[in-house]
């Protein structure tokens, strides 16, 4: 098969899918490496990334599909967000986006803000022109416990962090340049 991306992409999605798994990403990278990330609702593990991989293999051989190395993984905690059923799926999440262009609003400087750091308040509409509703908060994700403790010791020495106001903002999903979960981690066992 003489596969163009487009091509190959839609088969390895179809693949995926029909698995009963989420395709989330799929990457043709140099020297013949091709990277799939896959997803599932309660996650994916190593033996889901082996029977996708053992699948897409024989797919490949069928299909005679050129590559030297094909990696299978999920998407991470900080999950990437491309398609306009990842915005509605993570609705209240902490998200960091970044827009081809500054958005500008009111409490945002005057060149306004390119990339944002809050979370997803809802969605309305469909296709690339579906309207993202964010709340900017400048939220940081968890701290590790040296990462915290260093925060503890410069506010007690003055050092103050100035608090940011939330602000309601909204973008169309085709302004995003790129965005991904921000991974909120729990360090204390509760």
């Amino acid at each position: 098969m003489s596969e163009t991306t487009t091509d190959l992409v839609a088969l390895v999605e179809n693949t995926v899918t029909g698995m009963g798994y989420e395709f989330v990403d799929f990457e043709r990278l140099a020297r013949g490496l091709i990277r799939v990330t896959i997803d599932r609702e309660n996650g994916v593990g190593v033996d889901d990334c082996e029977q996708v991989s053992n699948q897409l293999s024989y797919l490949f051989t069928v299909e005679d599909v050129a590559y030297e190395r094909l990696e299978v993984s999920s998407p991470g905690v900080e999950r990437p967000l491309k398609r306009l059923s990842d915005w509605q799926r993570f609705v209240g999440a902490l998200t960091h986006v970044e827009l081809f262009n500054p958005l500008y609003a009111e409490g945002f400087p005057e060149a306004g803000r390119r990339k944002l750091d809050g979370r997803i308040q809802g969605v309305r509409g469909e296709g690339a022109q579906a309207v993202i509703d964010f709340l900017f908060t400048d939220e940081k994700p968890a701290k590790t416990p040296a990462q915290a403790a260093r925060e503890r010791i410069a506010q007690k020495r003055g050092k103050k962090v100035a608090a940011v106001e939330p602000v309601a903002v909204s973008f169309t999903l085709d302004q995003v340049d790129r965005a991904h979960l921000v991974a909120e981690l729990n360090f204390k066992g509760n």
